[in-house]
This record gives structure tokens, sequence and C-alpha cells, in this order.
């Protein structure tokens, strides 16, 4: 007798089979996420050193904030796009 947990897997891979990443496809994730946290952090530190520029500025620090989190949301967008682009095969 199969387990609730095994009779769910069997549907899921029926509606969506797992795909095997090869290696190549692994070291291409990779290396995405370090340059993606890379270009994240870049801009933190440039906008953190703008901040402190404008501390005493409510309304400019309100807008920094805004296009930080604005680019990181860009960004994390940018990366998931092509990591599917790469798990499908397409580099």
């Amino acid at each position: 007798m199969k387990s609730a947990y095994e009779l769910a897997m069997e549907r899921l891979n029926k509606i969506a089979p797992a795909t095997k990443i090869t290696a190549q496809q692994k070291a291409e994730l990779a290396d995405l996420d370090i340059r993606y946290t890379a270009k994240i952090a870049e801009r933190e530190i440039a906008l953190q050193n703008e901040l402190t520029a404008a501390k005493g500025d409510m309304g400019t620090t309100e807008s920094l904030r805004n296009r930080l989190a604005s680019e990181r949301k860009k960004l994390l967008a940018e990366l998931e796009d092509k990591k599917d682009r790469i798990r499908a095969g397409k580099s």
C-alpha cells in the first residue's frame, strides 16, 4: 500500500515530470547566483552611500529606499528569467 505522499508524488510527476539538470547547467546557475548577488550588493552599497549623504532629507531618503527596492526586484526577476532559460536548455 502506498502512502498519501507517494500517491501525490506520482500525480505530480504525471502533471509536471521532473527534469534532470546537467552539471553544466548547475555551474551556469551557480555563476548566475554569484553574479547577481554581486550586482545587488553593488547597487545596495551605491545607494547606501547616497542615503548617508541625504541623511537629513526624508523625501530623498524614502525615494532612494524605493529605488533600491525596485532595482533589487528587477534584478531578482531578471535572475529568475535567466535561470528558467537555463533549466529549459536555452542558454
